[in-house]
C-alpha cells in the first residue's frame, strides 16, 4: 500500500506527457538524489524512481499522471509535506508544457 498517492489528468497526449515525466525524472535525480528508471510502453509509459527512504512509480498515458509512493519509516511523519510538494512540482511541470500549446 502506497503511503502517498496522486493523480493528475491532462489534455497533453502521450508524447507531451513523455517530456513532462522525463524532465520531472531528471529533476528528481539532480535535486533529490533519486535514481529513476523510465520504462516506456505503446500506451503508459511507468518512471520508477527510489532513494534512501522513499521509493515509487509514475504512469504516464496519454491524459493522466498517477503517482505512488513508499515512505521509509523516518519519512513517514512528513508524508503531508512530501505530498504537497510533489503535487506542487507535478502541476508546475503540466502548467509549462499546457502553456507551451497556447
Amino acid at each position: 500500500m502506497s503511503d502517498i498517492r496522486i493523480r493528475r489528468d491532462h489534455q497533453l497526449g502521450l508524447q507531451r506527457a513523455r517530456k513532462v515525466a522525463w524532465k520531472w525524472a531528471e529533476h528528481a535525480e539532480k535535486k533529490l538524489d533519486m535514481t529513476c528508471t523510465v520504462i516506456e510502453g505503446d500506451t503508459s509509459d511507468k518512471v520508477e524512481f527510489k532513494r534512501s527512504g522513499a521509493s515509487g512509480t509514475l504512469i504516464v498515458t496519454g491524459d493522466h499522471f498517477d503517482m505512488e509512493v513508499k515512505l521509509g519509516f523516518l519519512f513517514k511523519a512528513f508524508a503531508s509535506q512530501v505530498e504537497a510538494e510533489a503535487s506542487k512540482q507535478l502541476d508546475a511541470a503540466l502548467a509549462k508544457e499546457a502553456a507551451r500549446k497556447a
